[in-house]
């Protein structure tokens, strides 16, 4: 019998078929060996999960470490010593009316809540460290920030004026003054729609803060929450007209910069003259005008140095936060809060020595004396008046007679 004929579309199809199934068998040994590699990889990359036990052992380390182990690496994480730190949650516990929880201590929500203030550290990271969930450190740091705020009466430093037995050579010729104001920008996130208030002239966009503090470089009174686009000297009305605002009782004053007026309570340089220390350096004041500049910017100073102390310490203001614009200006009250209760209970602040110039701690009891509101004058408006501008002249005209006589 005749052997049938081999059909060349059969062969072909054949060859397809074999071709096809070789590819198929070489994919699924590539995804086979991918598969190895990425179970490898991730057994040696990808940490354990841990147990809550571990967890726990690890938070107690972490916590001793932060507030147990030694000042300087309190101070060094937390920006306050052990015994200040002990104080700060003795206080938010008494005053702010901030509770423990059945798992988080008190030390332990306050301690989240300085770390992120000193280091900028969002919640994912806080997180990790503390081995918390970013949802209760969301919610514990908010807790604590408004049982800071409630602290203002205690942390606000009561302005005394100047006396005339003061041995402070750059205040003593200010008798009757108060401190020094300024104003400095700190940058936010405000939402898209309100950026262009926020935005300075320099193109930042920043939040514009009033800032009145005392000789000992505690703050008197913060204002926060202006755009950066506002005038000082209208932050300056905003801030006496609140009914809370700041107080200047009639014959005292505070020492501002040329860019405010003039005006009774805000002795300002005169305009026109020398003002800066490094323009004096090497050169002697020829008139009145020019040494009461060089002694006014000795003082008012001060300002300057708590503000440079201010963002030294805290890194958050350094930079804008993630937070919303209302718990932004929080924040801010909450450093300059804080900021008063380590100059009050520190013995020393490590955080001077980046500055140029030192300053010797003044250890000053606070003295709780009686409101007497009612019985004290205050200013209530800014405008230059002759009186003002004579007083100005007699002042600067007697120091520079006093400094020639010598």
């Amino acid at each position: 019998m005749a052997r049938s004929p081999v059909n060349k579309r059969d062969c072909k199809l054949r060859k397809l078929l074999l071709c096809q199934q070789t590819t198929n068998n070489m994919l699924l040994f590539i995804l086979a060996n991918f598969y190895v590699v990425i179970c490898s990889y991730i057994r040696l990359q990808i940490r354990e999960i841990k147990t809550k036990d571990e967890k726990i052992m690890d938070r107690m380390k972490w916590m001793f470490r932060l507030t147990m182990e030694s000042d300087a690496v309190c101070i060094s994480e937390l920006r306050m010593d052990r015994s200040t730190f002990r104080v700060l949650c003795d206080m938010v516990s008494d005053t702010g009316c901030l509770k423990p929880t059945r798992n988080t201590s008190i030390e332990e929500v306050v301690a989240m809540f300085l770390y992120t203030l000193a280091h900028h550290k969002k919640n994912r990271t806080i997180s990790h460290l503390f081995s918390r969930s970013k949802e209760t450190i969301s919610r514990q740091f908010h807790l604590v920030l408004l049982a800071i705020l409630r602290l203002h009466p205690i942390l606000l430093k009561k302005p005394e004026p100047i006396t005339q037995d003061c041995q402070d050579g750059r205040w003593k010729c200010f008798q009757g003054c108060l401190g020094a104001l300024d104003e400095t920008l700190i940058k936010v996130t405000p939402p898209s729609d309100e950026k262009p208030r926020y935005r300075t002239r320099k193109g930042c966009i920043s939040t514009n803060v009033l800032g009145v503090c005392c000789p000992n470089m505690q703050f008197i009174y913060v204002l926060p929450g202006w755009e950066g686009s506002a005038h000082d000297g209208c932050v300056l009305r905003d801030a006496i007209s609140r009914p809370q605002g700041l107080r200047v009782p009639q014959g005292s004053y505070y020492l501002v910069d040329a860019g405010y007026c003039n005006a009774n309570g805000f002795l300002a340089p005169f305009r026109g003259q020398r003002y800066h220390l490094k323009e004096f350096s090497g050169h002697r004041p020829n008139t009145a005008e020019e040494y009461f500049n060089m002694k006014h910017s000795k003082a008012r100073n001060v300002i300057e140095r708590c503000f440079g102390l201010l963002k030294g310490r805290w890194k958050i203001l350094g930079s804008p936060s993630f937070f919303s614009i209302e718990t932004q200006v929080r924040i801010i009250m909450a450093c300059c809060l804080l900021h008063n209760l380590i100059r009050k209970f520190m013995s020393h602040d490590p955080q001077e020595s980046v500055l140029e110039e030192e300053e010797e701690e003044e250890n000053e009891e606070e003295t709780n004396s009686e409101d007497e509101s009612n019985e004290i004058e205050y200013i209530t408006n800014i405008s230059p008046t002759d009186e003002w501008l004579a007083f100005r002249n007699t002042m600067a005209t007697n120091m520079f007679n006093e400094w020639r006589s010598r």
